[in-house]
């Protein structure tokens, strides 16, 4: 009987790690595009920034904190990123381990291109 329910929990916490882990996409892409958004001032420090990019048949548009900075000149358009979306949440890193994170504001399916 013990033997069981120890069977039976192990069961349901793989089950339920299974939808977590499954929100996790890790892997490489290219920036598509950089732009300033919003204003800085009092109440935002730094300079918000989106970034575009496509990672498993999607289209993202992932915004910066105001409350951290981002170097512009070290996210060049075109340059590879490695990418960990969990969620709506983003870390992106460049070939020279230059980081940001920010937040998936947006999310379009790529389009399929006609054979």
């Amino acid at each position: 009987m013990l033997k069981r329910a120890a069977s039976a929990t192990l069961a349901l916490v793989i089950l339920a790690a299974i939808p977590a882990s499954a929100d996790k996409l890790k892997g490489n892409t290219t920036l598509k595009d950089s732009q300033p958004t919003g204003v800085k001032d009092k109440e935002h420090k730094h300079q918000v920034y989106d970034l575009f990019f496509d990672a498993s048949g999607k289209s993202y548009t992932c915004r910066t904190n105001s409350d951290k900075s981002m170097n512009a000149t070290e996210f060049v358009v075109g340059t590879s990123l490695k990418y960990e979306i969990d969620g709506n949440k983003t870390k992106l890193e460049t070939p020279v381990g230059k980081k940001v994170e920010c937040k998936i504001v947006r999310v379009e399916m790529t389009p399929v291109s006609p054979r």
